[in-house]
């Protein structure tokens, strides 16, 4: 996480927003789904050393919502079923409660701000979405 942080504080150094892939809410999102499908219980744990990690914190978390089954054809269509058929991030179950951590979240979700898009469409829908929200959140 160290490398982490030196990434974030170079990137402070240009203005403009910051845009991180993952964030610690996805990590957690992991969490929550493994804690509910296999009884694992590191999430509280995550949740406390999350405080020693500002740095990963985001001010702002997209969730791009889409539906298992889209994401099953998406992934049939780039040829990803073929090299690794049994996907566990794609399993029903994982994806269920993956999804409720943004969607119906028991706890606040680490951003400082959550929104939640639909991820359905077509890429260009799903682009201009993100990009009138991230432009929404620049200009605030």
């Amino acid at each position: 996480m160290e490398i982490e942080a030196d990434r974030v504080q170079a990137a402070r150094q240009h203005d403009g927003p910051i845009v991180l892939d993952r964030t610690l809410d996805a990590l957690l999102a992991h969490a929550h789904a493994m804690a509910e499908m296999h009884g694992f219980g590191v999430l509280p744990e995550l949740r406390r050393r999350v405080q020693d990690l500002p740095h990963l914190q985001p001010d702002h978390t997209l969730y791009l919502d889409v539906a298992p089954e889209l994401l099953h054809l998406r992934r049939k269509a780039a040829g990803h079923h073929e090299v690794e058929p049994e996907y566990f991030l794609h399993d029903p179950a994982f994806l269920s409660y993956f999804r409720d951590y943004f969607c119906r979240p028991a706890r606040r979700p680490v951003g400082r701000e959550m929104a939640v898009a639909d991820g359905d469409g077509d890429r260009q829908e799903t682009a201009a979405v993100v990009q009138a929200l991230f432009a929404y959140w620049a200009g605030r």
